[in-house]
């Protein structure tokens, strides 16, 4: 990498990583139209897999970051992975809703260790471009996502359960471009700490303490009502079409891939434009911008649905990437924790959704639940509130 430059080959490493880990994550809810039937489980407890599930991926990301932070780890990456694969081993042996749940939460503590050290890496290549650096991070996550539902389709659905123990190639893949990013990682621990005459992205945000946490505050509601939302597809979108239109269990699937695929090519937006434009525009955009097309899906036929839910997807994923930099650049020397706490409490809302919307489609039937949650992008309204920051890259000695 030249020296404040943006580091193309570790961020396309770490994105190929995140596409690698989100595609085994993915395979969770990508298998429960199958183990629902299997297993003879209601929604309820489909809700409180992904609730082991998400809780387990979440609680621990704050305090990863909080340690790497003043204690980086360089090969956790390669160990979080390892959790990952043997929680995939559990997974494709589980005979019982509780060896579930074990399993669940091994991949879910791989995703734990993960997600706030590759979001640091993220942030030490980028050479001052974070938000782009974010979204090609991210951009391989969400790709790896939709990956999920069609490898279900394709290869679980007809050859069963124990077919999941073919990805454990890809997670052996995985770890040894982890320690080749690893090693990189070691090598570059000055990025976390610029000196003079370095490359760095600097924060203008002067702002007191108070209007920081309530910004911080506002940021979380509105992580709220996207991974609510995306819940609610990600983990009911399936039986949602199955119900409502009567489609098979592997259109389901490829319905639902389309979806996730569309929210990869969405992805990659938010980082770039809030670079050049701010990143409070893209966040208004992103989350209040989708509401009309989350309003009017519960309304419509099989087709309209497609296509609405493939306009949301691309529409909300820009969001992320726009929150979690402009989170960083609020409390500057604290990329770590930052990223672990936000990455944490989107995949623990995501995970209580899941098992609260779980109990709802239960007692109302799962159209009952795509009423409620499209009113959630008008909590977007909020984004009025968040003070207008930039973020400069800064030099000398050039």
């Amino acid at each position: 990498m030249n020296k404040g430059g943006t580091a193309f080959s570790v961020l396309l490493a770490l994105s190929f990583t995140h596409l690698s880990n989100d595609t085994l994550q993915s395979l969770i809810p990508a298998i429960y139209p199958i183990i629902k039937d299997t297993l003879s489980l209601d929604f309820t407890q489909i809700g409180l897999i992904t609730l082991t599930f998400q809780l387990s991926s979440s609680l621990l990301q704050p305090l990863v970051g909080y340690y790497t932070d003043r204690k980086p780890q360089p090969y956790s990456l390669p160990v979080g992975m390892t959790f990952s694969l043997i929680g995939l081993f559990c997974l494709a042996f589980s005979n019982s809703f509780y060896t579930t749940l074990m399993a669940v939460s091994l991949t879910g503590i791989g995703s734990s260790i993960f997600h706030p050290e590759a979001s640091k890496v993220a942030f030490m290549a980028s050479g001052g471009r974070t938000g782009t650096a974010q979204s090609i991070f991210q951009v391989g996550g969400n790709f790896g996502s939709s990956l999920g539902p069609l490898l279900a389709a394709l290869i679980i659905v007809p050859l069963g359960q124990k077919s999941i123990l073919l990805f454990s190639l890809v997670a052996l893949l995985c770890i040894m471009v982890m320690l080749k990013v690893s090693k990189w990682y070691k090598n570059h621990l000055y990025l976390l700490k610029p000196k003079a005459g370095k490359s760095s992205t600097t924060s203008q945000v002067n702002l007191s303490k108070r209007k920081v946490r309530f910004s911080l505050l506002i940021l979380l509601l509105l992580i709220f009502s996207k991974y609510v939302y995306t819940s609610s597809i990600t983990t009911y979108y399936t039986f949602y079409l199955m119900n409502k239109f009567q489609v098979s269990v592997q259109d389901a699937q490829m319905y639902l891939f389309l979806f996730l695929f569309a929210v990869a090519a969405g992805t990659f937006i938010g980082g770039p434009l809030g670079d050049r434009i701010g990143r409070k525009y893209v966040i208004w955009l992103s989350i209040l911008g989708v509401a009309p097309f989350t309003l009017l899906m519960p309304h419509v036929g099989l087709t309209a649905t497609i296509f609405l839910s493939i306009v949301i997807g691309i529409i909300l994923s820009s969001a992320f990437s726009a929150i979690l930099v402009y989170a960083q650049e609020l409390m500057p020397g604290k990329v770590g924790m930052i990223a672990g706490f936000f990455f944490g409490f989107a995949f623990g809302v995501a995970g209580i959704s899941s098992a609260v919307l779980g109990k709802v489609a239960d007692a109302n039937g799962i159209n009952y639940v795509y009423q409620i949650c499209s009113f959630l992008p008008l909590i977007g309204l909020i984004t009025v509130f968040l003070p207008n920051i930039k973020s400069a890259r800064v030099s000398s000695g050039k």
